[in-house]
């Protein structure tokens, strides 16, 4: 037994086609029956038995030969703008652990130092003392 599926309005299908056609030149994508019929829940073949001339019309636009495009993409913008910023993440990174190490050696140096000053002016160090009770 089949479940029954509501008839949608050939305005909303095209509503529909029309979103899909913008996203596959956005993405340089073909467009496919398949695709709009998954938008609208519906099974291939009940899509193109109850809009015979919107799928000969998504089958005619896959057809057509793919008109070159003139510059990148939005797709291809993103793609580029992501790895720009991974490259950027990466030098951070980097930065930050040689700024972290730099920190750990002026730790070292400034303990080092403290403790050749206080040994050559024979200072006793307070807190390593231990006090009476």
């Amino acid at each position: 037994m089949t479940r029954p599926v509501p008839d949608l309005p050939e305005a909303l299908v095209r509503k529909h086609l029309q979103e899909m056609l913008d996203a596959c030149r956005a993405t340089n994508a073909r467009p496919s029956v398949l695709t709009l019929a998954r938008r609208l829940n519906l099974t291939n073949t009940t899509f193109r038995r109850r809009y015979p001339e919107i799928a000969q019309e998504i089958s005619e636009q896959r057809a057509a030969p793919a008109t070159p495009r003139r510059g990148p993409t939005e797709h291809d913008k993103l793609i580029a703008r992501n790895a720009k910023l991974r490259r950027q993440n990466r030098d951070l990174v980097t930065q930050l652990a040689l700024a972290a190490a730099q920190i750990q050696h002026l730790a070292l140096r400034t303990q080092r130092l403290q403790t050749a000053l206080e040994s050559a002016s024979k200072v006793t160090n307070i807190s390593s003392r231990t006090r009476p009770r």
